[in-house]
């Protein structure tokens, strides 16, 4: 499960935004942003309810809080759910998810042929 301080850090990268430009959008000092972050602070409810806001996300998600009824339903299958929260913990590989909405489909299996060929399971047949 997420916490605030790398939810506040996903959310911040993900608009391309630095930590002054957060300060400044929200009222709060560039240092603020950095102890939240490094998780040497928690911002009060405004603060709070102010990022929140400004991502357009819910407090709870912001929160990292998951199980809740209300976001236990949010994917539509656990492989979504799992790939969505292997994304977000490995940033380094969104990469090839968005190189592969640009693939053509008969080009998938020659790619996955090449990924098997550098991980050395040339004769592994499942994904």
């Amino acid at each position: 499960m997420a916490t605030f301080k790398e939810m506040l850090k996903y959310l911040r990268t993900r608009e391309n935004l630095s930590q002054s430009e957060l300060a400044s959008k929200i009222g709060v000092a560039k240092s603020t942003i950095s102890m939240y972050e490094a998780g040497k602070r928690e911002p009060d409810f405004e603060t709070l309810e102010a990022i929140a806001d400004l991502f357009n996300v819910d407090m709870n998600f912001l929160l990292g809080r998951d199980g809740t009824e209300n976001d236990e339903h949010y994917y539509f299958n656990n492989d979504a759910r799992d790939l969505a929260q292997f994304v977000f913990e490995n940033p380094e590989y969104k990469v090839l998810f968005d190189a592969s909405r640009k693939v053509k489909k008969e080009d998938i299996e020659f790619v996955k042929q090449m990924i098997d060929r550098v991980r050395g399971d040339s004769n592994d047949t499942g994904c």
